[in-house]
């Protein structure tokens, strides 16, 4: 974090005082710049309809909703499925979504872009009630 001194405020002699109340009050208006980034992994079972569904649904919500700042992991549990056991994946397609944190899981094929929405907490649950 970037420290900002006002010289205006200094006495003199106390210029290299460590955790002025300016200092502080500086830093603490200080604006956060670094945007979150969503990590994502979507479990599928080889090239199925729904995996490819599941994948497709997955990408268009990212585009619109997250801004670019997204990552998505396939996993194919046919190629790898130890992989399966990390994250106890008990259904497929399933998306997991690692980063922010809490972990969340969605199974299907999130056609349901509101409720997908809902579950990365990307729309809040009382919106999603209100418009059914």
């Amino acid at each position: 974090m970037k420290k900002v001194a006002n010289k205006s405020n200094r006495k003199k002699g106390r210029g290299n005082r460590r955790g002025s109340s300016t200092d502080k009050a500086a830093m603490k208006q200080e604006p956060k710049t670094k945007l979150e980034e969503w990590e994502l992994r979507l479990y599928v079972a080889g090239n199925t309809p729904n995996s490819i569904a599941a994948f497709g649904n997955l990408q268009q919500i990212c585009e619109t909703h997250m801004g670019g700042r997204y990552r998505i992991e396939i996993i194919d549990l046919f190629e790898n499925p130890q992989l399966a056991r990390g994250d106890q994946i008990v259904a497929i397609p399933t998306l997991v979504r690692r980063l922010p944190t809490p972990i969340k899981k969605i199974i299907g094929d999130l056609s349901n872009a509101e409720r997908v929405l809902v579950g990365l907490d990307l729309k809040p649950a009382r919106a999603f009630a209100a418009g059914r």
